[in-house]
């Protein structure tokens, strides 16, 4: 099935110049929403996984449905302000600004082998200070999942001692 055609343009979103990804077009067909989920865990069905950490939000939809399928705990990273613990940041540079995000310390502890998941791969900076931060707390990264990837932003550039799965790619703009 050729998942592209459910994801929807949204140009100048969410500044002008961005053409924003909309997966909510996938999200709601029943068949395309299975099929993404059979393809992504297809890529990481033989890895060893204690955990899955998802990048808020839409990283949550996939990264607790994979960590159920792959027996694995499920770790949410979230915005600043929204996790109520002890937590660690990471600030991080996007395609159209600076933001940070947060984990809780007792979320990873040391030798948890980590499957990051997010929705998109841009820039790479997210996922990059994600990865920072399960390093910090002691955690293995065994593999990050995309469900899109933005090819011609070359983020995979700053993931490159990582092992990294997309299952839909943009060459171009």
């Amino acid at each position: 099935m050729d998942l592209k055609k459910f994801i929807r343009d949204v140009p100048d979103f969410p500044k002008k110049g961005v053409v924003f990804k909309d997966i909510t077009t996938l999200l709601k067909d029943k068949t395309a929403f299975k099929e993404t989920l059979e393809q992504l865990y297809s890529k990481v069905s033989s890895l060893k996984v204690d955990k899955v950490v998802a990048i808020e939000s839409r990283g949550f939809i996939f990264g607790s449905l994979l960590a159920d399928r792959l027996n694995a705990g499920f770790v949410p990273v979230r915005k600043p302000g929204k996790l109520p613990a002890e937590k660690i940041s990471e600030s991080y540079q996007l395609e159209y600004g600076t933001d940070s995000l947060e984990i809780h310390i007792d979320a990873i502890q040391k030798g948890d082998k980590i499957l990051i998941h997010d929705d998109l791969l841009a820039t790479g900076g997210t996922v990059e200070a994600v990865c920072k931060m399960v390093e910090k707390l002691g955690g293995e990264i065994v593999g990050i999942l995309f469900l899109i990837e933005l090819d011609f932003l070359k983020g995979r550039e700053k993931l490159k001692n990582y092992a990294v799965h997309t299952i839909i790619h943009y060459e171009s703009e």
